[in-house]
């Protein structure tokens, strides 16, 4: 059997127990979980003949976490370029609030959203795969094991395969629009098929069902209520009963969202889900913010599940947080409320930043240092978004017949003196670049901050010329610009790596000396 034993680090299972164990070990076996507690009683628990083919990981001064598991995420690093991305300018004194801000300017937001679909199928599939592999790997390097893809401007095939081949977990879907609520406009228009976009997803889930590995799902997705017709949204509902999966869609997540909707589609956000027969226990509510007190009683009795990104709002311009302090209220009536980074052409705070943003914020909400502690968030971003995935009992947590997935995360700096609370430092002056170690399935992915099994700079390089041709051939942007750019980083690159070289060779030199 393959085996790796994890010991001697500040153990957080985030089980439903909530229990620490200072030093702590965890056994998996076939890439399952097979024992975890104190590192005695697991050591003591595995037999004599199989020692000598263990692999062991000494995680003194680590805290060992479950994977994290992001529910909300959207793969966008084909758009580094436009929306000022890569080209803006060095400084951020003249940058103006954008269409998510101030309330969301929604018209603008559907007519780009829905712009999106087109450029997925404008990809070549060795574009898609390189970008797909790049974004997916900032995922797994930042500490996520389990995705939760609710749209994204790549091909779903380029991204479960990008995952397999990376060894992390992927629930992956499709951008689906065939509405648009253009500016101007007094009801909303078809842009294309309900029936082709419920085949592109129906497809997709047939295919993942036969997964050999057991990485990749599928779930249906709405990219946004103002992008979705009637026909599709309840053509998303038979498929969700069918094939016996959640559903994910924003909805509710900008201030002028419910303005907008009932004036082009006659309904307010929530309402008009559950009319089509979502809303339920398989429902996730992203950026759920803004909802009247019919909806919330809708989305309390139905159990949906809630899923936001603390750490994404602010940059953004989005006042999900503290203008209705909706999130910590469905919390308080009982329903699942996980933590997600969205996504965005450059990368975001991730999973690490959500759970110190959660911490601080909700607490100042409530001037109660006790409203989230360090294992509640620790929770919201592991065990609670493994349940909005349907996975609840396969991830999340460290539990025997659970998957190997953890993280190991260097906790024995300054920033941990004398604190016997681990995780509370994390959150205080930790981030996603302190996880050290990741481990899927048993199989060690990242090791000492590094990939274990590929090679980064080759995925970067690859990256940057996908990025470069699909920017210059599909987005009009100009090529010398793009070509300037991407010199830039590549002869940084270059000199790092003659650096590294020298450092090298001197110290060869030095031993050699002695």
């Amino acid at each position: 059997m393959d085996e790796l034993l994890v010991k001697g680090g500040c153990l957080y299972p985030a089980d439903a127990t909530e229990r620490v164990v200072p030093d702590g070990a965890v056994l998996v076996r076939d890439g399952v979980v097979a024992a975890v507690g104190p590192t005695a009683e697991v050591e003591a628990g595995i037999e004599p003949g199989r020692r000598a083919g263990l692999r062991t990981i000494d995680a003194r001064g680590r805290m060992i976490l479950p994977g994290f598991v992001n529910p909300h995420w959207h793969e966008m690093f084909a758009m580094r370029f436009p929306f000022k991305g890569a080209l803006r300018d060095p400084s951020d004194r003249d940058d103006k609030p954008v269409f998510m801000a101030l309330g969301g300017d929604v018209p603008q937001i559907s007519m780009i959203f829905d712009s999106f679909h087109g450029q997925v199928d404008r990809l070549t599939p060795d574009e898609a795969l390189a970008i797909a592999r790049y974004s997916l790997w900032t995922q797994l390097r930042s500490g996520v094991t389990a995705l939760g893809d609710v749209g994204s401007l790549n091909k779903p095939e380029a991204l479960a395969r990008a995952a397999r081949e990376l060894g992390m977990r992927l629930t992956v879907s499709t951008w689906a629009s065939d509405a648009v609520c253009a500016p101007g406009d007094s009801r909303f228009r078809r842009t294309r098929d309900a029936d082709d976009e419920l085949q592109r997803i129906e497809k997709l889930l047939i295919d993942c069902e036969a997964d050999p590995e057991g990485l990749v799902r599928a779930w249906p997705t709405a990219v946004y209520g103002t992008n979705m017709t009637d026909e599709l949204g309840a053509g998303f509902a038979e498929l969700v009963a069918r094939f016996d999966v959640p559903f994910a869609a924003h909805v509710g997540a900008l201030r002028n969202e419910a303005e907008v909707m009932l004036a082009y589609h006659g309904s307010t956000p929530v309402r008009r889900f559950a009319d089509l027969g979502l809303l339920s226990e398989r429902f996730m509510a992203v950026h759920c913010a803004f909802a009247d007190p019919g909806e919330r009683a809708l989305l309390i009795g139905a159990g949906a599940h809630i899923s936001h990104s603390p750490a994404k709002y602010g940059p953004a311009g989005e006042a999900s947080l503290t203008e209705t302090r909706l999130f910590p209220e469905f919390r308080r009536a009982g329903l699942d409320v996980s933590l997600s980074t969205d996504g965005a052409a450059m990368p975001i705070g991730g999973m690490a930043e959500a759970m110190r943003a959660v911490w601080q914020v909700y607490n100042e909400m409530y001037a109660d240092p006790t409203e989230v502690l360090p294992t509640d968030a620790l929770a919201m971003a592991t065990r609670i978004p493994a349940r909005g995935l349907g996975q609840g009992d396969r991830i999340g947590s460290l539990e025997p017949g659970k998957q190997g997935d953890l993280l190991l995360v260097r906790a024995d700096d300054w920033r941990y003196l004398l604190n016997p609370r681990p995780l509370e430092g994390f959150l205080a002056l930790g981030g996603s670049m302190d996880v050290e170690t990741v481990v899927v399935a048993g199989r060690v992915l990242i090791d000492d901050g590094r990939a274990a099994h590929l090679d980064e700079e080759a995925l970067e390089a690859e990256y940057l010329e996908a990025l470069g041709s699909f920017t210059v051939r599909c987005l009009g942007v100009d090529a010398d610009a793009v070509d300037a750019r991407l010199r830039q980083r590549t002869e940084a690159l270059a000199a790092r790596r003659l650096d590294r070289a020298r450092s090298t060779l001197l110290s060869s030199d030095r031993k050699e000396r002695r």
